[in-house]
């Protein structure tokens, strides 16, 4: 029977979709990792020291942490059609900015500017593809291949900074993006459809402000207390700031109807013993990945391409591996993958802080592939056990969370190892001797996490018993019967 004249013209329409989406989280994967590389001739160029790279790192991935939750429920009101080509168009722009930076200031300015687009436009991408794909078995394998796609950004990063870098300097890591969001915006205005869910919850503004600024002042207190002293009166304040603003921030989200982080989701022990392991698993790889070309660059003259290129065996066996994870723990038990992940994770981390000067390279790259292959291993699962211990119509917000919960990790990674490594200095310490307690720091609390995680969740079962269902991926949100979808070309 032949196809219907609607049927016919859709297929190439979701085909489009399904590239525009893949294209944009690509571009946002990418600057998480093509800016590594880049870090020693920021340092150079700029004149900044050690704390200006940190926020250089942190103004981005803090800003896509506080801001995610908020911009798929963006999405859901305005349209995601429209939330994505803006967070396109910003972080485009943004990018260009960054690229005309004359100083650290100024490039700081514009990788925030740059998360804010990033925020919006990676959970409008998947809500996209959700709304696209009704019929759960097509959603999920849209969504592994929007994952696989994508998380080439990740690998690609070190690579492409590396050569860009090395070639026409760092202000070409960004200019990268200009070609990439000039074909989302005039491709995404003319193929993409219009979606939304008129009975999404509202906005949560004192949520939102109060958790960027609680996360914002407990970074810049961890990143500036070893330059103006931990016990000076601005650092103590930042912390009671801290300390404030989150439990305003969580008697807020007590009493709000629709709070953008539900607190009563915590009291499953499950979910909470989860998201904590993602926190740690945040902290850990993105704190210490962000010295691996430092620790190539200044500790064994490396070359900023060949660096680059030293990198590589994280990122690729978190590509490979991270597939089959879910598939592990669906067979095996998510306790004991996750375990094991952490473990190896934690392992690779403790003997890179044994890696000197004259290590050579065949003597790192299998810690650096060791690491990858531990956090590949814990990701995927631990966010499907958050998932599990709510109720299926929470699932995606279970798996907003979670993501947000690493990223949160990712930028108190940044600022603590890099407080390690700048006390150490400060001390009397070489830089290679505070990057090995850095990479010391990250993987004894890797390798606690493994054991909290396996003793907790022996004691928390998911609805189905011992195992996680076959997930590879993020689940994206599920539509519901009161979404309102119209085709525009």
């Amino acid at each position: 029977m032949a196809a219907s004249p609607a049927a016919v013209r859709s297929r190439p329409n979701r085909a489009v979709l399904l590239t525009v989406t893949c294209l944009g989280q690509f571009m946002v994967l990418l600057d998480n990792t093509i800016v590594g590389a880049a870090l020693p001739d920021m340092q150079h160029r700029l004149h900044t020291q050690l704390t200006g790279l940190q926020w250089i790192v942190d103004a981005y991935v803090l800003l896509v942490a506080m801001l995610l939750l908020t911009g798929g429920v963006f999405a859901d009101r305005f349209g995601r059609k429209r939330v994505y080509l803006a967070g396109a168009v910003v972080f485009t722009a943004a990018s260009v900015l960054c690229s005309l930076a004359p100083s650290a200031g100024w490039l700081i300015g514009g990788r925030v500017l740059q998360g804010i687009g990033a925020s919006a436009l990676s959970p409008a991408s998947l809500a996209l593809l959700a709304a696209a794909y009704p019929v759960p078995q097509e959603r999920m394998k849209a969504i592994g291949l929007w994952a696989g796609f994508s998380g080439i950004g990740l690998v690609a990063g070190p690579v492409a900074g590396g050569v860009l870098t090395d070639a026409f300097g760092w202000p070409a890591i960004f200019l990268v993006n200009l070609p990439i969001g000039v074909i989302l915006l005039l491709v995404g205005l003319r193929h993409l459809g219009e979606s939304r869910n008129p009975s999404a919850p509202a906005i949560d503004i004192p949520g939102t402000a109060l958790s960027v600024l609680a996360v914002g002042a407990l970074t810049y207190g961890l990143i500036e207390g070893g330059a103006r002293g931990w016990t000076s009166p601005v650092i103590l304040a930042c912390f009671a700031a801290a300390a404030i603003l989150l439990a305003g921030f969580v008697a807020v989200e007590a009493r709000r109807s629709a709070p953008m982080l539900p607190l009563r989701l915590f009291r499953q022990r499950l979910f909470t013993v989860s998201n904590t392991a993602m926190i740690v698993v945040g902290f850990a790889l993105m704190g210490s990945s962000f010295f691996f070309s430092q620790f190539f660059v200044y500790v064994q003259g490396s070359s900023i391409l060949r660096a680059g290129l030293q990198t590589l065996p994280t990122s690729v066996a978190m590509v490979v591996v991270s597939p089959f994870a879910g598939r592990l723990a669906a067979r095996y038990g998510f306790r004991i993958v996750v375990t094991i992940g952490l473990a190896l994770a934690g392992g690779g981390l403790l003997a890179l802080g044994m890696v000197h000067a004259d290590t050579g390279y065949g003597n790192v790259w299998w810690r650096l592939a060791v690491v990858g292959i531990g956090f590949a291993l814990t990701m995927s699962p631990l966010t499907g056990a958050a998932i599990q211990a709510v109720s299926p119509q929470e699932g995606g917000l279970a798996s907003g969370i979670s993501s947000t919960t690493r990223q949160i990790g990712a930028v108190l990674g940044v600022a603590v190892l890099g407080a390690i490594v700048r006390t150490r200095q400060s001390g009397g310490a070489s830089f290679e001797t505070g990057l090995n307690s850095a990479f010391v720091a990250a993987g004894t609390v890797t390798v606690a996490a493994a054991v909290f995680t396996a003793l907790w969740l022996a004691r928390s079962k998911p609805a189905d018993g011992s195992t996680l269902p076959d997930r590879s991926t993020d689940p994206a949100t599920v539509t519901t019967p009161n979404e309102v979808s119209t085709n525009s070309r």
